[in-house]
């Protein structure tokens, strides 16, 4: 917990740890009225895969180009305009009055916070480097934190009844405590490094590292767009609890990052993937008993599993000798979004063609593949 009293005791580090909480308080306002935008645009689960899956594509289409902006402008400003654009991007979806406008909006919308989530990576870790702090588990704990805010207002749904006013509120909220602090980062900028000539060998260590990314984030991209559903239309939970699932696994999520740093610094990166598969793997099976509350322990379980996962991953991406940091981080996040890319339509395909129930046994079985990998990758490491 040294890592959070570090950040709320520093304007310097709070400032990028709540873009962190910022961009899934805006994704996870959008993904609690999913079922909404669903029924409202009488689309089917295909036809949903297909449009989160245009979102994915606009977080991965700026990956190639995302480094040279970041360094160019500097990656405090980067962060802080990445910042601005979610917010104007993030209504667009729930104002969509057709199929093909949510696509779109969703495209945008993705596009802005996949900006935005290299932005920030890369700003904490040069921040990290810089002042020799470690933060980055628990900056993607305010990560979480944001999704339990979101969750949490998915108890406004029925009282509001406004699904506008309610992510007007979000990007309200967002854009005040930014613009409080946006001032004590805005002009960090990346620091100069001695590059090594580029080839795929300094790359090679995280070949291993970005399959696994791919994997956990397609996964948990799967549980924050389709546990709604599942507690909706498989455990037939009441209204009430729709949002209950997303809430559970943000909430350990965010428990659990913000015991990463120490933990990790105990047990080892390795292990402590290792350790989240195995409770990914048992939050999984209890969603698969289809009981509408053992799968909102389940997806609880499954958030404390996949806590830590991706934060080491950015960590040692950021810090490859010879590669700039935001090209590190953005090798990463592409492998990861890749994941989301892929996850939602093939999902999607699943679901409709088989039941909801088959899209996540099937996430059962690549959480195994993950558990498989991380042996591979402490033998390498041995």
């Amino acid at each position: 917990m040294k890592s959070l009293g570090l950040i709320f005791s520093n304007a310097r580090y709070f400032g990028p740890s709540w873009v962190f909480a910022s961009i899934n308080i805006l994704f996870g306002t959008w993904a609690i009225y999913i079922p909404t935008v669903k029924e409202n645009l009488g689309i089917d689960k295909s036809q949903l895969g297909i449009a989160i899956f245009c979102l994915s594509l606009g977080v991965f289409i700026v990956f190639p180009f995302a480094s040279s902006i970041i360094n160019r402008i500097g990656v405090g400003k980067a962060t802080w305009y990445g910042v601005l654009i979610s917010c104007c991007t993030a209504i667009l979806p729930i104002l969509s009055p057709s199929y093909y406008t949510l696509m779109g909006s969703l495209f945008l919308f993705g596009a802005s916070n996949g900006f935005t989530d290299i932005s920030m990576n890369t700003l904490v870790t040069e921040l990290e480097k810089k002042d020799n702090a470690k933060f980055m588990s628990a900056s993607h704990g305010f990560f979480s934190l944001g999704g339990v805010l979101a969750g949490l207002g998915s108890f406004l749904i029925g009282p509001l009844d406004n699904p506008v006013l309610h992510m007007g509120m979000a990007i309200a909220l967002v854009f005040i405590v930014n613009f409080t602090f946006y001032k004590n980062f805005v002009n960090e900028v990346a620091a100069t490094i001695e590059k090594e000539t580029f080839s795929l060998k300094l790359f090679k260590p995280l070949l291993l590292l970005g399959l696994i990314s791919f994997i956990a984030m397609g996964s948990e991209g799967a549980i924050v767009d389709w546990s709604g559903l599942y507690l909706k239309e498989v455990s037939l939970a009441p209204e009430a609890l729709w949002g209950a699932g997303f809430l559970g696994f943000q909430v350990t999520m965010t428990l659990g990052r913000f015991l990463g740093d120490g933990i990790s610094a105990s047990i080892g990166s390795v292990k402590m993937v290792a350790l989240g598969t195995l409770l990914s793997i048992i939050g999984y099976v209890l969603v698969l008993t289809t009981s509408t509350y053992l799968a909102i322990v389940g997806f609880a379980i499954c958030g404390l599993g996949f806590s830590a996962m991706v934060p080491e991953l950015f960590r040692i991406g950021g810090n490859v000798k010879g590669v700039d940091s935001s090209k590190g981080v953005s090798f990463i996040a592409g492998a990861g979004y890749s994941g989301f890319l892929c996850a939602p339509p093939i999902l999607g395909f699943l679901a409709d063609n088989y039941s909801l129930k088959t899209s996540f046994i099937v996430l059962l079985g690549v959480a195994m593949f993950i558990l498989g990998a991380t042996a591979i990758l402490k033998k390498r490491r041995g």
